[in-house]
């Protein structure tokens, strides 16, 4: 298949991950023979926001404006068997008008915030796409499940939603031996809606037990949060710095967004990766996490800093890692980039089964 995916960046891992996500994707794409032209906004190269590798199993080009975009790529869009336009671009809704005009094939979009699209949509206030928008698109690949694919088709009149999660890549996240630093490890950038969980699921659990050791990293923290001496704060890690961090914990621990919670169903792509490390993870509960890994199992589910404790100071180590094993098999089992790929290709057929306009079939 012969791919155009206009998204946020795939050279940049500033921002919220969409970069990594779109680089494990359209990696396992080409690996299964598709082709792949990304076009990224010439803003992020001149941001130096550039601090990733060039792809080299995918076309990247930038553009400036959307008239750029017309001029130099329409004939890339226009012959195309699909075209994915991604949640978040500067200019999105101009750039959606242009593709349902310019494109031939198959036109999808993948929201990957649907928590914040649904909101956005709710109230009419998105820069990027508007309710009238999401009709139009053939394909609406949501990083949400559950019940948000069915408000998309039934409320905003998608003709075909689909869960497109997030993923990993194998090759980047697997258990590794390292010296164990932390009982407990978060990795998240700060945001004000995940302190109260963070609060109550580990900086409660550190102030009750002084002999443990916990760990925070990501950007953005406040230079003084009041923290026990028992809790470090590592500064932002670098994607490739990841393994190790989760490798050097006890268990992991996952909480979710309030909007994602809200919403439900919205795995995060840190809690494929912890699992992928085979680091047993300690989780908020949100609904639809139990449709993904088994609780207690698979996942520990904590209410608060007494459940947390529980976990860390009764599971002994051969618990330990077996429930670090078993998630790990569950996610190389259901959710690689490899799985996110294959979906894709089932949607497309899905969608041109469906397809009663007498159009040109894709070759998959």
């Amino acid at each position: 298949m012969n791919i155009v995916l206009l998204g946020l960046s795939i050279t940049s891992s500033w921002g919220n991950g969409h970069a990594t996500t779109y680089r494990s994707l359209v990696k396992a794409l080409q690996n299964r023979g598709h082709q792949v032209l990304f076009l990224e906004r010439e803003a992020v190269k001149q941001a130096g926001r550039q601090d990733l590798p060039q792809p080299d199993y995918c076309q990247v080009a930038h553009y400036t404006s959307v008239s750029e975009l017309g001029k130099r790529f329409e004939e890339q869009v226009r012959e195309a068997e699909m075209v994915i336009v991604g949640s978040g671009l500067q200019d999105g809704k101009a750039i959606g008008e242009w593709v349902f005009k310019t494109a031939g094939g198959i036109k999808a979009f993948y929201d990957l915030d649907a928590p914040t699209t649904i909101a956005g949509l709710e109230q009419g206030n998105l820069p990027y796409l508007n309710a009238k928008m999401v009709p139009r698109f053939d394909l609406y690949l949501s990083c949400s499940g559950g019940p948000t694919l069915q408000l998309l088709e039934q409320k905003y009149g998608s003709p075909m939603a689909r869960p497109l999660y997030f993923s990993f890549d194998p090759e980047l996240y697997f258990h590794e031996y390292r010296e164990i630093k932390w009982d407990l490890g978060y990795l998240g950038t700060y945001s004000e809606d995940r302190m109260p969980g963070l609060t109550k699921l580990m900086l409660d659990a550190a102030d009750q037990w002084p002999n443990g050791r916990f760990a925070v990293a990501g950007a953005r923290y406040p230079s003084d949060m009041g923290w026990t001496s028992n809790v470090t704060m590592l500064q932002h890690l670098s994607p490739a710095e990841h393994r190790d961090f989760f490798n050097s914990q006890r268990f992991t621990l996952s909480i979710a967004r309030a909007e994602m919670s809200r919403i439900g169903y919205t795995p995060s792509m840190r809690l494929f990766e912890a699992a992928a490390c085979c680091v047993p993870i300690i989780s908020d509960h949100w609904e639809g996490i139990e449709t993904l890994f088994e609780p207690e199992t698979e996942i520990l589910i904590s209410a608060g800093a007494k459940d947390t404790l529980r976990y860390l100071r009764e599971i002994c180590n051969t618990e330990r890692k077996t429930i670090g094993s078993r998630a790990r098999r569950k996610v190389l089992s259901l959710h690689t980039a490899d799985h996110r790929a294959q979906e894709l290709e089932g949607f497309v057929a899905e969608l041109m089964t469906l397809d009663t306009r007498g159009e040109k079939q894709l070759a998959l």
